[in-house]
């Protein structure tokens, strides 16, 4: 620990940690969000944050309270989440060459494998050596798990006081989800990719259960794999 803070005199250290930080306190004033719509959708506020402390992926905690929300099953809001939180897979694939150098033991690497996620990775790969990697991924890990589990406790506890469609939170799930999709929407094949997938959405959604239809449209992102 006196090592880290003695590295923040370097320069390339401290903009990684400013980074980091920032990105962590935006994060927490979404988990707010999520908190307060997750109380609001009937989950109590230890479920609410049993999910931040256990799933800490945030597109799937959004997506699983969404489908509960709106009356789906279980086992839909389960498999929706889990579909988004696949690409953590390939996240892991993509950190794995730096594992050892960021993480050291396997003990270690099954702890950090926890907060593998988006922001993480994009930090830490953006990084020139193996050392500011580490730094990069050890406190955007940290600083997002705190940041977005605060959030999610102080929004799940102010979630009873709080009108969601008074204050315009009723939209927080079909905006998060937006916001996630608009990168994509600049590439030819991610183009594809949603229309096809709101398309199967407004098919199946006339004549299947709540939550149901959200699988079936992520069968969209098979058009991505074309080549």
């Amino acid at each position: 620990m006196k090592r880290f803070f003695a590295s923040l005199a370097e320069p390339a250290v401290r903009r990684v940690v400013i980074a980091s930080l920032t990105l962590g306190g935006a994060v927490g004033v979404f988990a707010l969000s999520f908190g307060v719509a997750s109380v609001s959708a009937g989950a109590s506020v230890w479920q609410t944050c049993a999910l931040s402390l256990f799933v800490f992926t945030g597109a799937s905690q959004f997506s699983a309270m969404s489908v509960v929300g709106a009356g789906g099953s279980l086992v839909a809001a389960f498999g929706g989440a889990a579909l988004l939180a696949a690409r953590n897979f390939v996240y892991g694939l993509a950190l794995s060459s730096s594992a050892k150098s960021m993480a050291g033991s396997l003990p270690r690497r099954i702890f950090a494998a926890h907060f593998v996620i988006d922001e993480t990775t994009a930090l830490a790969l953006a990084q020139e050596s193996p050392r500011l990697r580490k730094i990069a991924f050890w406190t955007t890990g940290i600083g997002l798990f705190s940041f977005w589990n605060l959030g999610t406790l102080i929004g799940a506890l102010a979630g009873s006081a709080i009108d969601p469609q008074k204050f315009g939170l009723d939209i927080a799930f079909p905006a998060a989800f937006i916001v996630m999709l608009l990168p994509h929407l600049r590439s030819k094949l991610g183009r594809q990719a949603a229309a096809l997938g709101g398309v199967l959405c407004l098919i199946s959604i006339s004549f299947l259960p709540i939550g149901i239809p959200i699988l079936i449209a992520a069968c969209a992102v098979l058009v991505g794999l074309r080549k």
